[in-house]
């Protein structure tokens, strides 16, 4: 039923585009208006997020890391698994970011015949998660294209790698091809395994949706129907430079992307999409583990009145005596 009433959500939201794409009343409010608004959601949404995680105290370093530390000058400690220094915190990160080298750690587990528990690799999702999020990225960059006049050359060399196996007109380019492809994947991994589907939300089905809502038109739109990229151009920099002015020309399926794309936009701030920056300000990741070379007091301990061991011995003194009991001082 999550699945369900997500999909119809999305469906919905398609609904809504493709029948206001072909309303001449409505097209401006698609085309600009609705896009404005899902801009300033996702800047002040974002924001908001930022500044209350840059506003969380973190009195004690709480690494999530494996692997000896710096501790004897004697044992040899993992550089890159347990940093103690700041170059060794910003390999790590590199790799996290840009490998997820925490996903490619992650192990499953399934209970086979027996009962037995049997823990196993998660090459496939660790796969499935950088080729989806190293695809979407190049596409992201790819559009640039519809916002600038001249095109930079940086989106001019990607747009030629990303299209160098040229088998056909359009050229296909292979991210966008990668990333529905990934995005099936993720989401038939979340429905055929009852142990993903039974902790999974609404929210999970919902991102997964809209952003293969989001994939599956642009490709609809490059690949099967014809869309008036000029015009597109044109509301791109309209938009960009505060001066929308919005086609007649395109296809209502431009519209159904434009919607998907405001409304991930909107729900980006407010979901768990908003890993993407917050990885950077995560102390499980972004601190050194100095914790065997440096004291780290909690600021937040206020003076309180205590009662140490040899105040208590001396207070108890004739009991511990008469039940003959070992004295720390004599």
């Amino acid at each position: 039923m999550k699945a369900v009433s997500s999909l119809a959500v999305v469906l919905a939201i398609v609904a809504l585009g493709y029948a206001g794409g072909q309303s001449a009343s409505l097209r401006p409010v698609l085309g600009s208006v609705i896009p404005y608004a899902a801009i300033a959601l996702f800047l002040i949404g974002l924001s908001w997020r930022v500044v209350r995680w840059t506003l969380t105290p973190v009195p004690f370093r709480i690494p999530t890391t494996c692997g000896q530390q710096s501790s004897l000058p004697w044992i040899k400690r993992a550089k890159l698994e347990n940093p103690a220094t700041t170059i060794g915190v910003i390999g790590r990160m590199v790799l996290e970011i840009l490998l997820f080298r925490s996903l490619f750690r992650n192990t499953g587990a399934e209970l086979r015949q027996g009962p037995r528990l049997v823990f196993g690799e998660e090459k496939w999702l660790w796969l499935g998660a950088l080729a989806f999020h190293w695809s979407f990225l190049i596409v992201f960059l790819r559009h640039l294209r519809f916002f600038m006049e001249p095109v930079p050359g940086f989106v001019v060399l990607i747009q030629s790698v990303d299209g160098f196996l040229q088998v056909s007109t359009p050229v296909v380019y292979l991210t966008g091809v990668l990333a529905l492809a990934a995005l099936t994947y993720l989401l038939w991994r979340r429905l055929a395994n009852p142990q993903v589907r039974y902790i999974s939300l609404f929210t999970d089905y919902f991102a997964l949706f809209l952003l293969l809502g989001l994939v599956i038109s642009g490709l609809l739109m490059r690949y099967f129907t014809k869309t008036d990229v000029v015009a597109v151009k044109q509301l791109g920099i309209g938009l960009l430079t505060l001066s929308p002015v919005v086609p007649t020309t395109v296809t209502p399926l431009f519209f159904v992307h434009l919607m998907l794309l405001s409304a991930l936009l909107v729900y980006f701030p407010f979901s768990k999409l908003v890993h993407m920056p917050g990885v950077f300000l995560s102390p499980t990741r972004n601190l050194a583990n100095t914790n065997r070379m440096k004291r780290h007091v909690n600021p937040w301990d206020y003076p309180v009145k205590v009662h140490t061991y040899q105040e208590w011995e001396e207070e108890f003194r004739d009991r511990i005596v008469a039940a003959g009991l070992p004295l720390d001082k004599g």
